[in-house]
């Protein structure tokens, strides 16, 4: 039977050692060096015998404890009345005693003590001890361990930092522990009673509902007052829980629930980095859609704007034709008489003349008038979308914090691309440069010198004057010497419809031309600044690409591992070993 048992946990042993392997590779792949850490050293523990690992700060007695324990009859750990240099000693069995220095911080000690067969001891140094790198060794030591001993000084159990060292062991990482007040000895019986039901209600406090607490006297022990120095209830509760045959089992459970807690972690900052991620995402997501808004709601007002100008050109136009209709109507049906006609006014070609000079002045006074306020609008509308968007870069969510617990590397690059995007778009907006098409000014020097010269954002009104005068006045100019040109070959040998045929004409392309050309430029120059705005966003865009990558990627490892963790959680919870 105990062949099939031994069997059954190497089988499990192996299983588990592959899942931490795994495990071991996903944290790696996080980049968390100390968590990879932490997990390298419980994979190589995995076939260490259960771990009992005693704390306790300073002067509590640990040292005094374990050498009662193990019954040896000598000191085995060194009782100094200052912190030991040694940092860590893990006592473990060995057919032929000797000490190992592994490394400056840890050294182990192989006794041929019974004992030990199915645990390792590891003593620490005191909680809140002064020496260079204790805590830190001691707290690397803590998610390998299958028991905590965590020993009190039975005159005064409530030093604040042996509390914050429990709070680390329990609360991070759900171990399990056992209390011990020890040198019972050199306190009066009520005085313990006190002590002890004190530590009780701390413990429920930090959620042990049902504390083991014992209190010991090593030195009663180590002089042979088994029955006064409180080892007996202690020793009864470790052969009852563990040597007496559930060592190895626990131990296989205390792996996996560590395994587990490590996994939680991971599971937990990686929720953290996608909720950042996906607020991210809708953070530039809201951007785009943001600049699509603003981009139709400009194209709506240059349809405004082109309306409002063609408004102005028909009414001129239609009227100049109308006179021109009326006048060679006239010419027409007294044509015979043309000379008595016009003797006191004017002849057709002066009168031709002032029509087309008319039709100069008031078109260009017309347009212009109507450009005036249509063009401050526009550029108003174009204003506020660089401004709506440098607004939402300056309130963007964070969410994923630099100190964070796992992913502190990737939220410190996050906000490194987040400050570099504000401060680029900042100089971005406050660049004229950066609103100078060079498609609608290829020639720089037909810029006018205000646009040359003024900066960022406020240089949108002068560009889109300049824009849309030259192109409205382009037109309107080839538009009037067209019509100039047919005026000039009227005579009365030409014909009335010839004329105005060719009048309505020209001014039917200029009014195309004004439609398509002003309308093609604007909404050109809109589209260019929104795809420039964007452009700011490379970085981020491409760092959002990465994340998702990631994210999935550690999604996906942890998901299959935490698979694994259940089944092998849910087997053992049934008792398959160790029965």
């Amino acid at each position: 039977m105990s062949t099939l048992i031994n069997a059954t946990i190497q089988s499990y042993k192996a299983k588990i050692e592959e899942l931490v392997k795994d495990l071991h590779g996903l944290t790696i792949r996080i980049g968390h060096e100390e968590l990879a850490q932490t997990v390298s050293d419980l994979r190589n523990r995995i076939h260490e015998p259960f771990m009992f690992v005693i704390v306790g700060e300073v002067k509590s007695g640990k040292s005094s404890f374990i050498n009662a324990l193990l019954a040896t009859g000598r000191e085995i750990t060194k009782v100094a009345p200052q912190p030991m240099t040694d940092t860590i000693q893990q006592i473990l069995y060995g057919e032929d005693e000797q000490t190992i220095v592994v490394n400056p911080h840890l050294k182990k000690i192989m006794l041929p003590v019974e004992i030990l067969r199915e645990i390792a001891i590891v003593d620490t140094p005191g909680t809140n001890t002064i020496i260079a790198h204790h805590q830190e060794i001691t707290e690397s030591f803590i998610p390998a361990s299958d028991l905590i001993v965590f020993v009190f000084e039975a005159k005064n159990p409530y030093r604040q930092s042996a509390w914050d060292f429990f709070d680390f062991i329990h609360a991070d990482w759900l171990k399990k522990v056992i209390f011990v007040l020890q040198q019972k000895d050199l306190m009066p019986e009520e005085d313990l009673a006190v002590n002890l039901n004190g530590v009780r209600e701390y413990a429920q406090k930090k959620g042990i509902p049902e504390p083991q607490i014992y209190a010991v006297s090593a030195k009663a022990e180590q002089e042979g007052d088994l029955e006064a120095s409180g080892f007996g209830p202690l020793r009864e509760y470790i052969h009852k829980n563990i040597t007496g045959g559930q060592a190895p089992f626990l131990k296989l459970m205390n792996n996996v629930t560590t395994s587990r807690n490590i996994g939680d972690r991971i599971a937990k900052g990686l929720a953290d980095r996608k909720t950042q991620w996906e607020a991210d995402t809708a953070f530039r997501e809201d951007i785009h859609l943001t600049l699509i808004e603003h981009e139709n709601r400009a194209f709506k007002q240059v349809n405004m704007l082109v309306e409002n100008l063609l408004a102005g050109y028909d009414r001129i136009t239609r009227q100049k034709g109308e006179a021109l209709n009326e006048g060679l109507s006239f010419f027409s049906l007294l044509k015979r008489s043309f000379t008595a006609i016009f003797s006191r006014s004017t002849s057709v070609k002066e009168w031709l003349n002032d029509l087309a000079a008319s039709l100069e002045q008031e078109l260009n006074d017309e347009l212009r008038e109507k450009l005036t306020g249509s063009v401050e609008d526009l550029a108003d509308s174009i204003q506020q979308m660089a401004k709506v968007v440098d607004l939402k870069i300056r309130n963007s969510r964070t969410i994923l914090r630099d100190d964070h617990d796992l992913f502190s590397d990737i939220a410190e690059k996050r906000i490194n691309v987040l400050r570099e995007l504000q401060d680029a778009f900042a100089q971005f907006i406050n660049s004229a440069d950066n609103f100078a098409d060079t498609n609608l000014f290829p020639d720089k020097s037909s810029i006018s010198p205000n646009i040359a010269t003024g900066s960022g954002l406020a240089v949108v009104g002068l560009i889109l004057s300049a824009v849309t005068s030259g192109a409205v006045f382009d037109i309107t100019g080839g538009v009037l010497t067209a019509v100039g040109l047919i005026f000039a070959g009227a005579t009365a040998s030409v014909k009335r419809r010839k004329v105005i045929g060719g009048y309505e004409t020209e001014v039917s392309k200029g009014r195309n031309r004004i439609e398509l050309d002003v309308t093609e430029k604007l909404r050109s120059y809109i589209s260019h600044l929104k795809n420039k705005i964007e452009a700011n966003f490379w970085r981020f865009d491409s760092m959002l690409e990465q994340e998702a990558v990631a994210i999935a990627g550690i999604e996906k490892d942890y998901i299959e591992i935490a698979a694994r963790m259940t089944q092998l959680e849910q087997e053992l919870s049934k008792g398959q070993v160790g029965k």
